[in-house]
């Protein structure tokens, strides 16, 4: 699939040159295996593509970076003094992720932010050696607020992971709804600690506040519990709720049955996407593992494009060169094309937004569309208030 190796604007016509790198990826596999599993396969799909096409030769060198910002920046240590390596690239959590992108700016080197969701890591935390690849979670909820405005709906009540990600996303909904809808009231705040919820003390606090809708940034195993309390208490029967991530394969396919119909989520409805570029990521990852992709495993193939492309546009691996290269680079991932943007290091991949529904017994996305990251952007002045780089 050599056809996402480099978009059309930073071909390099005629060249012949072959150049190594060694990116040192970190992340949290043991803690987030249903994401970073297909995520890790994605990468190895990327890698073995990238090496047979020539010009560029991948080594890819990984660690378990223990889902804590201590461990984290220990493994980015040993990674960049022991092994070398050219770029660092991964994370999940958004508090892990801030801890690399600082060690990177102090140690100069690029980090490749591939997961981590917080508006921080360019924004308010942004510097000259960190990028980030999905979209975040101020964009998310941008994607999500129209149809949440559409609704009219007065009292709201918001459920989060307490840690970086919830806030920041509790945060971006509340500033954008009040936007969207003034005089809006959020009525009750739920924040249990990540992987620990008491998902019948919220629900039952939910619903004594009676909501008109919740916002909801719950994942994984705490999004799975709140569902099946939410359902057996009734709390959603007369509620609208709108997750982020709701949708994405890894955390949308355990519900099976139990899938909530009616959710407004972010998502990836791999199933009923038709693009000539899906397509051929599809049919590769197919062969390949023998197995459907999840949201993880596009994340991990674009974030190994992304290093590789950056290296054709620069004829290098020098940290210095690689950083300018992917100011602007522009290429093609199996969501479509997307940009680097130069002013703040976010890249616009999008995200697919749409309702939960059951079929078949289980959970999948139905009116979804595609929401480009490049049209969920706040104005340019107001980015460059936020970063202090």
């Amino acid at each position: 699939m050599r056809y996402l190796l480099l978009a059309a604007a930073v071909a390099v016509s005629g060249s012949c040159f072959a150049q190594n790198v060694k990116i040192g990826e970190l992340n949290s596999y043991k803690v987030f295996p249903a994401f970073l599993e297909p995520y890790k396969k994605g990468m190895e799909l990327a890698v073995e593509e990238i090496n047979r096409s020539g010009g560029v030769k991948i080594q890819l060198v990984t660690r378990d970076d223990g889902g804590t910002p201590g461990d984290a920046v220990r493994v980015a240590e040993e990674l960049i003094s022991r092994e070398r390596v050219n770029v660092l690239m991964g994370t999940f959590a958004s508090n892990v992720g801030l801890a690399v992108a600082s060690l990177a700016n102090q140690r100069k080197i690029l980090f490749l932010a591939s997961e981590p969701l917080t508006d921080k890591i360019v924004w308010e935390h942004g510097n000259r050696y960190t990028f980030r690849l999905r979209p975040s979670t101020y964009m998310q909820t941008a994607m999500l607020v129209p149809e949440a405005a559409r609704l009219k709906k007065r009292r709201w009540a918001i459920v989060y992971p307490n840690y970086e990600y919830g806030q920041s996303a509790t945060a971006s909904f509340k500033k954008l709804l009040s936007q969207a809808q003034p005089g809006v009231e959020f009525v009750a705040e739920q924040a249990p600690a990540l992987g620990k919820i008491d998902a019948g003390a919220v629900v039952q606090a939910l619903a004594e506040a009676k909501p008109d809708a919740i916002f909801s940034s719950l994942f994984a195993a705490d999004l799975q519990k709140f569902v099946r309390e939410g359902n057996t208490r009734g709390l959603f029967k007369h509620t609208v709720v709108f997750n982020l991530l709701g949708g994405e394969p890894e955390y949308l396919d355990p519900l099976k049955d139990e899938t909530p119909q009616g959710w407004w989520v972010t998502g990836y409805p791999w199933s009923e996407i038709d693009t000539p570029e899906h397509k051929a990521f599809l049919d590769g990852y197919r062969k390949r593992w023998k197995d459907y992709p999840r949201l993880g495993s596009v994340v991990g193939y674009s974030a190994v494009y992304s290093v590789a492309n950056a290296v054709r546009k620069a004829k290098s691996a020098e940290t210095e060169k690689l950083v300018e290269a992917l100011k602007g680079l522009q290429m093609q991932t199996p969501f479509g094309p997307i940009e680097w943007r130069a002013l703040d290091h976010q890249s616009t991949m999008g995200a697919y937004v749409g309702q939960l529904a059951k079929k078949d017994g289980k959970g999948t996305m139905v009116n979804w569309r595609y929401a480009d990251g490049a049209s969920v952007q706040p104005p340019e002045q107001e980015i460059r208030n936020l970063r202090r780089e």
